[in-house]
């Protein structure tokens, strides 16, 4: 099993220059609880089994995951996913200062750290601890 260090240590120089500022600021942000591992080839914070062992795959809750893509690096907000409330919020707060959002439900894509705005980002990693994540993700199951 690859390690978050071996995934960015893997990285061309020029992909790691992008992908390690959301990694920290990422890791700085996520509460206590969740645990920083890969999964599905992406490092990923989820809530460890453990925790939770009752997901529909047998693998870790993902609560944030980052990858280095072909065209592009994916950052996977699925706290934004599970609440309606928070992922309008987000979207609202990230255009309101003229900056372009590529985005999915959950997958926000970029190809430069200038392309982020890391503050909003990590408040929205933030907000939801795994309590909170837990709740969210028993209702949109239901």
């Amino acid at each position: 099993m690859q390690t978050p260090e071996e995934y960015l240590d893997a990285l061309e120089p020029d992909r790691r220059a992008v992908l390690e500022p959301v990694h920290d600021a990422v890791q700085a942000a996520v509460p206590p609880g969740y645990e920083r591992t890969v999964e599905f080839g992406m490092i990923g914070w989820v809530v460890p089994l453990s925790r939770f062992p009752d997901t529909y795959n047998g693998r870790p809750l993902g609560y944030v995951s980052l990858a280095a893509q072909k065209r592009h690096c994916s950052l996977y907000l699925k706290g934004l996913y599970a609440s309606t409330e928070q992922e309008l919020s987000f979207r609202q707060r990230w255009t309101a200062e003229g900056r372009k959002l590529d985005m999915g439900k959950a997958c926000l894509r970029f190809r430069r750290v200038e392309d982020l705005d890391l503050d909003l980002i990590t408040e929205a990693v933030a907000s939801t601890g795994v309590e909170d994540y837990l709740d969210l993700y028993a209702k949109a199951r239901a």
